[in-house]
């Protein structure tokens, strides 16, 4: 047994009770909110693409995938916040040392622009800008994509924070996964050479950076593989691995297969962000995880002036 292995069972806090406050967000707001903002902000990427490359069709699913995801993000937003009033208040400032501030101009700079573009396209109305307008969406799409990373990672909750540095890989991934896929799934099989590549490209991602954060050696990091989190985890890899595979090895010749792999690699997506979110949550309900880390930190530092002594 090793010996962190060893002081995190004897451990106990004051009366056995949790030092953090568990997060009050529900999982279908918060997980759900991440989720579709990442599938909307790849979706915009992926339209984008498609426009340059006279692909209407993938185009048209790409941006309606787009306008339809970002409007379920900002509704499970709006509700975990409470009232639609505090989404706008929070545009009266602009700070940019702050996550959600940032979070909050991005989703309102996107939004009209995804609207936009897939207004002109459905209707065929007003074409150039509605291209210049896709291409402001798939810009801005690659923040709303990521900075969810950004935001959760930035909190006091251990396993987030604890994996600040690889958090915006695994979200990047999982969002390229998620868009590609269902586009796969929209697309004619060929237009939807994009989408397939994108799925493929992105679970690759999300399944390699979501294996070296759930294996990174912290502390918290056991959270990934216990409870309901873990079980969402293997969920998600099966279907993206499975996806993914199914759509390298049929996608390109059957439309059912590429329908049903893109499907799988975005369930994935979607199981991913909630894993990671009660992994999140499991991670405050234990003192151990808060101060293990800070009296090894303590220990560490005590540690250097006794080697700086030994070496002069």
């Amino acid at each position: 047994m090793s010996p962190r292995r060893r002081r995190t069972e004897e451990f106990t806090s004051y009366y056995g009770r949790p030092i953090l406050k568990e997060p009050t967000w529900e999982a279908l707001d918060i997980a759900g909110y991440i989720f579709a903002g990442g599938l909307a902000g790849a979706s915009s990427i992926l339209a984008a693409g498609a426009q340059h490359t006279g692909r209407p069709r993938l185009e048209r699913a790409a941006k309606l995938t787009a306008i339809t995801a970002i409007s379920a993000s900002v509704a499970a937003l709006v509700h975990d916040l409470g009232r639609p009033e505090r989404f706008l208040n929070m545009l009266r400032v602009a700070k940019p040392t702050s996550p959600m501030s940032v979070g909050s101009w991005i989703l309102s700079v996107y939004g009209p622009l995804a609207g936009a573009s897939a207004a002109a396209d459905v209707l065929g109305i007003f074409p150039r800008a509605g291209k210049a307008a896709g291409i402001g969406a798939g810009i801005a799409g690659s923040a709303v994509a990521t900075y969810t990373a950004v935001l959760v990672s930035d909190t006091a909750v251990p396993t987030w924070h604890d994996a600040h540095a690889v958090m915006p890989f695994v979200f990047a991934g999982s969002a390229a996964a998620s868009a590609g896929g269902i586009g796969a799934a929209l697309s004619p099989l060929a237009e939807a050479g994009p989408a397939r590549r994108m799925a493929i490209g992105g679970a690759a991602v999300e399944t390699a950076m979501s294996f070296a954060m759930e294996r990174s050696g912290r502390l918290s990091a056991e959270t990934f593989h216990q409870g309901r989190a873990g079980t969402l985890l293997r969920l998600s890899k099966a279907l993206t691995v499975g996806g993914a595979v199914g759509i390298a090895l049929g996608g390109r010749s059957s439309r059912a297969v590429s329908a049903v792999g893109g499907l799988a690699v975005a369930a994935g997506s979607a199981l991913l962000r909630f894993g990671i979110f009660e992994a999140g949550r499991a991670s405050t309900l234990d003192p151990k995880y808060v101060v293990v880390p800070q009296r090894e930190r303590l220990a560490a530092r005590q540690e250097e002036p006794a080697k700086a002594d030994t070496m002069g």
